[in-house]
């Protein structure tokens, strides 16, 4: 007699279950690792407690990838690795192998085929960024080609580890920063309130959700010209942003008021200090696609800076607290400006939070 089986209800939440795919030597010494080491840059060598080892290769790729590029990935894969791979929060692509000897050739080919092998230990890691004008609802820049014009600059320190420690950089093309923390980050900067389109606002938007949305409470209904709208109280917006994805009449972007700001000393892990969130330390750069050479300027100033007077195993952040912010701008030749003083209407309650300033 069939009987009917009900199919099995997909998951839509947590991270899928990594062991159908994972390599056999991992699986099968799952939370036994002994210790691990690192051969070369972009090569990682981990050995279990019942001696078997694994070698894991590490290659940059471009981030958004075509059809073609992942064939090729998975090819080489086949051919020079043994077909287990996994691809990093960065989007590094890492290779599993067992045995030593399939280290060099898969080097060879990954490096031949514009993949370059680093990334690991104290070197620059490929950066994290949102999706940028491909993919996001709030895009004031592609976060996408700012990565790709900072690492064609830093593609020496990709694939050396010469850096006093890690050094993890950040992109956003948004102030949400759905990017993170980082040593480096590099964020938009929205100069000024949205620019609002009412003749559509009541055609495009539900009001209700775009007032909901306004964390500082700036935006109200308003009737304009008879039509039903919105207004902004602006001296009590922040410019962020966040109405623009649910109301795009409501634009944010234009070439006056989005501008990129570089921010320092954010990190998400605990080893040696404490997390701690990034800082600003250059605002109104501008948003000069293709290349944004004025924030790979910046951005050059404050690596060089950091491989230059950091001592090993300090991260960045670490470094400027030693040293003194102002010693900081001084080596990095950053004024000190406006944009760098929290003038926002909450600030009060900020500093009133502070052990020393109380009112």
């Amino acid at each position: 007699m069939n009987v009917a089986v009900q199919p099995r209800r997909p998951v839509e939440t947590g991270v899928p279950d990594p062991f159908p795919f994972m390599h056999p030597v991992l699986k099968k010494n799952y939370g036994n690792w002994a210790w691990h080491d690192r051969l070369r840059p972009g090569v990682l060598h981990h050995v279990s407690k019942s001696g078997e080892e694994v070698w894991t290769v590490r290659a940059g790729t471009q981030r958004q990838m075509d059809v073609y590029t992942i064939r090729l990935l998975c090819d080489i894969g086949d051919k020079f690795a043994e077909g287990h791979v996994r691809f990093t929060t960065r989007s590094n692509i890492e290779f599993m192998l067992s045995s030593v000897d399939k280290v060099e050739p898969l080097i060879a080919a990954l490096e031949n085929n514009g993949f370059p092998v680093g990334g690991t230990g104290n070197s620059v890691s490929m950066i994290s960024h949102t999706q940028g004008w491909l993919h996001c609802d709030i895009p004031g820049t592609d976060a996408s080609g700012v990565v790709k014009s900072l690492m064609d600059m830093m593609h020496h320190e990709f694939t050396h580890e010469e850096m006093p420690n890690r050094v993890r950089i950040t992109t956003s093309c948004c102030q949400i920063n759905c990017g993170g923390q980082g040593d480096i980050s590099i964020n938009v900067q929205y100069t000024k309130p949205p620019k609002i389109n009412h003749d559509l606002v009541s055609k495009v938007c539900e009001r209700p959700a775009v007032v909901a949305r306004c964390p500082v409470a700036a935006i109200r209904p308003a009737m304009v010209n008879g039509v039903p709208s919105l207004e902004v109280d602006e001296k009590k917006c922040v410019c962020c942003g966040a109405c623009y994805p649910p109301c795009p009449p409501m634009q944010i972007n234009g070439q006056d008021s989005t501008k990129i700001a570089v921010w320092v000393g954010g990190k998400h892990s605990n080893a040696r200090s404490k997390p701690t969130f990034h800082k600003l330390v250059v605002a109104n750069l501008p948003n000069n696609a293709p290349r944004w050479p004025e924030v790979e300027a910046v951005v050059k100033k404050i690596l060089y800076a950091y491989k230059e007077h950091g001592r090993d195993y300090e991260r960045l952040g670490e470094w400027i607290e030693r040293i003194g912010w102002p010693r900081f701008f001084e080596l990095c030749d950053f004024a000190f400006t406006k944009h760098h003083l929290d003038t926002w209407t909450g600030a009060r309650k900020t500093m009133n939070m502070s052990a020393h300033v109380h009112f």
